[in-house]
Order: structure tokens, then C-alpha cells, then sequence
């Protein structure tokens, strides 16, 4: 492809001559930076984007393999519209409401819709905050159908030697799994809650003393979800001591390069080389594209099996969880299964989310992903509300399920 053609291409992706919400904000004036204080407003889409350059991080690559999976590319995008608070938008009218960094849309595992907003291209690798979480169950998963997890009904401490002794050690991974664990772990986003402290320790050491000094109730385990994102980071020492294997090892042999990954990937570690499993895994627009192409695909790349799909169904389907963790009792809207989020819908949704905006879609039966990055202003954002209505008019205008 000659370099008019290469430009007249990235123009038409990332949307050149729009102006995008936000963006003095943003850090458009100063080319969207990579800085140090990673959460500001200025610098959030350069580094969320790039977390391999921001001083002071610390990385692990997890590397594609040589094989790459083919995405095809429909010769024209979808027309998507949706509908919010009684007004009809287009998919332009979403992207200049919202602060949203790239968006994929696949139909039939056919890319309908492709667009990298603020200056963002395919080969960014875009911070999954807590789309995270799904991919370390995923891992858990593996692991389950290796043997190298015994049972989901194990005590964490079987696995994880450190936590011995401790609440956390003594829940089961399934209870883990579906954020059960019945331990107080507050998640407030005030930079005053367990989940700070926990990114604190992430930081400068600690993190197991972190854990093990969750030890108040406010039920029984297995009884009720509440979402605590230590759950998930004591599942990645589940992983690590049931494997000997670190999680960026995991993700490449297991997931990534099996997958077909186009690029590299990173785990962000702490201070002790632990994977924040819980929220640090980032990865290009089109990869995690290829993820929930699998996904919907009930684990299949092709005419290989790289998860069992019954793991996937117990994980993605509303029909197998208990009645504590159905919507309207794990949430007001939505209900919870192993790390993922399951959509009170009768055709089977689920979906991977992460704060400010992030967001993985499936609807197997009807072919249908979505792949969302975001910068919103919030970590809980009200700006989330619409675009769960923008994934309902996804879902209509490709001839998803939505009731």
C-alpha cells in the first residue's frame, strides 16, 4: 500500500477530521502524553495506550506467536443506530458524545465496524483495567482442564501457600470465581478504599499483606456476589502456584499465541514481579477482537479447542448460576459469572468490563462482539449507561437478540 493510500486509510480509521470530546482536555494540545501520573485527565489516553513507556511501570511481554488469525474486513461498515433517552443517534453521533479511544464491531467474525479515535492507531495497545479479570479466568479455566487445578472447590491455599492461614486462603476458587468470598473488601474509586490499598502495595510492596488482612464478613461465602477486585488477584496466585508459572507465561502458551494474536501484549507486575491480575492486562483494538471472536465461538480458533466449553458455559451462561448471582440480585441490572458479566437477555450476552469505558461484547448465537476503549471521566461513568444502550442498537442493527 503506497503512503497516500496508507494516509488516506488511517484518516478514515481514527476519524482525522472530527473533533473529539474532550480532547484539549485529554492532552490533545500535548500529543496526548505518557507521563507518570497515568490517571490524569492530560495523560490518561497517551498512557492507557502505552503503559509499557510510563516511567516507574513495570511490564512483562506476552509474546504472539508466529502464527497470526486472519480477520476479515467487510468491503463496507455496518450502519449501526441506536436509541437513548428517546432520541435515534448514529454510530458518528456516539463517537462525538463519548470519549471513546477505539471501537470494533464483528459480525460473523467479519470486522463491520473499525475506528481508533485521539490520535490512537491499530498497533496501541489499550489498558484493560478490569477486562482483566476475565482473562485471568479464562487462565483459570486451562489450568482446571490441565489438572493443574485439582477442583473449583479447593481452598486457595492449596494453591496459594502464602495465603495459608488467612479468609482469603480458605475460600474455595469457585467462590473466588464469582466474588463470593463473603470478605469486606470495600471498591469505592475514592483512593480511600481496600482496592487503593491494594494498588498502593501494587506499587511499593505488600500486596499479600494486603490480602491477608481482609478479614471482616458481611456474609458467608458462596452466599452472595459483591465485586472485589482482590478476588481476582488472589485467583493469579491460585494460577502461579498451581502452575509455576507466572501469568504472562500463561497468557502466551495458553491464550495468546494460540489465539492467533496479531501483536504483543503486556502484563503490568508489581513490586514482587506478581501480574496484576486483576486489572493490568493491555493489548491491541484487533486482538482482543480475536478474544471475543473465540469467545463467541465457545472457545474455538479454528478447528482447535483452546478452553473447554463447558467451563465456558458455567462461566458466560445465566442458565447455570444460582439464583444470588442472576440480574437483579448480583445487580440491579446485570448478573455475575466467573469473571464475567452476564446480561439479563434470553439469547446468551456476557461481557468483559473495565472502568472508564472498556468493554468486550458477545452474543455467540447471533456472531456478534464489541470491542470498546475509553477514556470516560469516571471510573463508574454515567457515560456507561449509554453505552450499554449503544451495544442494545449494535445488537439490533446486526440482527442480535435483544430481548
Amino acid at each position: 500500500m503506497g503512503r497516500i493510500a496508507t494516509a488516506v486509510l488511517l484518516a478514515l480509521l481514527c476519524g482525522a477530521a472530527q473533533s473529539e470530546p474532550d480532547e484539549v482536555i485529554l492532552g490533545k494540545p500535548l500529543g496526548y502524553p505518557v507521563a507518570a501520573d497515568w490517571y490524569s485527565n492530560p495523560n490518561r489516553v497517551g498512557s492507557w495506550s502505552a503503559m509499557h513507556k510510563v516511567p516507574g511501570v513495570r511490564t512483562r511481554v506476552v509474546s504472539a506467536g508466529s502464527e497470526v488469525q486472519p480477520l476479515r474486513v467487510a468491503a463496507q461498515p455496518a450502519a449501526i443506530r441506536y436509541r437513548f433517552n428517546n432520541v435515534e443517534y448514529t454510530l458518528d453521533d456516539y463517537l462525538e458524545r463519548q470519549r471513546v479511544t477505539g471501537l470494533i464491531v464483528m459480525k460473523d467474525g467479519e470486522i463491520v465496524v473499525e475506528r481508533y479515535r485521539y490520535g490512537r492507531t491499530p498497533d496501541a495497545r489499550f489498558l484493560s483495567f478490569s477486562m482483566a479479570k476475565s482473562v485471568t479466568s479464562l487462565l483459570v479455566g486451562m489450568a482446571l482442564e490441565r489438572g493443574l487445578i485439582a477442583s473449583l472447590d479447593d481452598p486457595a491455599a492449596k494453591y496459594a501457600r502464602e495465603l495459608e492461614g488467612s479468609p482469603y486462603g480458605a475460600t474455595t476458587v469457585r467462590q473466588l470465581l464469582r466474588m463470593s468470598s463473603g470478605l469486606v473488601f470495600t471498591e469505592r474509586y475514592d483512593g480511600a478504599d481496600d482496592v487503593a490499598r491494594m494498588v498502593g502495595a501494587f506499587n511499593h510492596g505488600g500486596v499479600t499483606s494486603v490480602l491477608k488482612s481482609i478479614t471482616a464478613r458481611h456474609s458467608a461465602a458462596g452466599e452472595k456476589f459483591v465485586y472485589a477486585s482482590g478476588e481476582t488477584q488472589v485467583l493469579g496466585r491460585v494460577l502461579k502456584g498451581a502452575t509455576g508459572k507466572n501469568l504472562s507465561q500463561l497468557t502466551q502458551e495458553w491464550l495468546w499465541q494460540p489465539l492467533g494474536a496479531e501483536r504483543d501484549a503486556l502484563w503490568m507486575t508489581d513490586t514482587d514481579g506478581n501480574e496484576g491480575a486483576f486489572a493490568y492486562f493491555n493489548a491491541s483494538l484487533r486482538d482482543w477482537a480475536r478474544l471475543g471472536l473465540m469467545l463467541a465461538r465457545d472457545g474455538r480458533v479454528g478447528d482447535k479447542a483452546l478452553i473447554s466449553r463447558e467451563y465456558l458455559l458455567d462461566a458466560t451462561d445465566l442458565a447455570r448460576q444460582p439464583a444470588a448471582f442472576q440480574p437483579g440480585k448480583a445487580t440491579p441490572f446485570a448478573g455475575y459469572g466467573y469473571q464475567f458479566w452476564l446480561l439479563p437477555l434470553r439469547e446468551r450476552t456476557f461481557a468483559m468490563w473495565g472502568v472508564h469505558g472498556q468493554g468486550l461484547f458477545v452474543q455467540p448465537a447471533t456472531g456478534i462482539v464489541m470491542v470498546h476503549t475509553a477514556a470516560f471521566l469516571q471510573a463508574r461513568d454515567d457515560a456507561n449507561i449509554e453505552r450499554a444502550f449503544f451495544w442494545y442498537g449494535v445488537l439490533r442493527s446486526l440482527g442480535g437478540r435483544t430481548d
